[in-house]
């Protein structure tokens, strides 16, 4: 049984009840994980990761509330205090993700830097 760390990146109530409904999708992969991270690339640099993954050897397990989700140890230092939210409007329709850490960041809003 591994430690749950609580998670270094929030969700709003929004993020956390579209997430738990993908989950609750018929054919959900019970044992994938909610992933958070980032990858290179991107018009700033950075873009962030998120979606559903199996864990690797250096991911860390962390938990928001009832979530758990696993992210690269590495990741952390880029996306600590991070807060990803859902917008479900007419004009804006997915995950945002508002990064205290992000020097700029691009007009998509997936993509900055450090």
């Amino acid at each position: 049984m591994e430690t749950l760390t609580i998670s270094p990146v929030g969700f709003t109530a929004n993020a956390v009840s579209e997430i738990k409904r993908l989950m609750n999708e018929e054919g959900f992969d019970n044992n994938k994980f909610l992933r958070v991270g980032v990858k290179g690339g991107g018009c700033s640099g950075l873009s962030y990761v998120l979606g559903f993954d199996e864990k690797e050897a250096n991911d860390e397990l962390y938990e928001f509330e009832s979530l758990q989700l696993v992210m690269n140890k590495a990741h952390a230092i880029y996306l600590m205090g991070m807060e990803i939210d859902w917008q479900d409007g007419l004009n804006a329709r997915g995950f945002t993700f508002k990064n205290p850490n992000a020097s700029k960041t691009c007009g998509c809003g997936t993509s900055f830097a450090v």
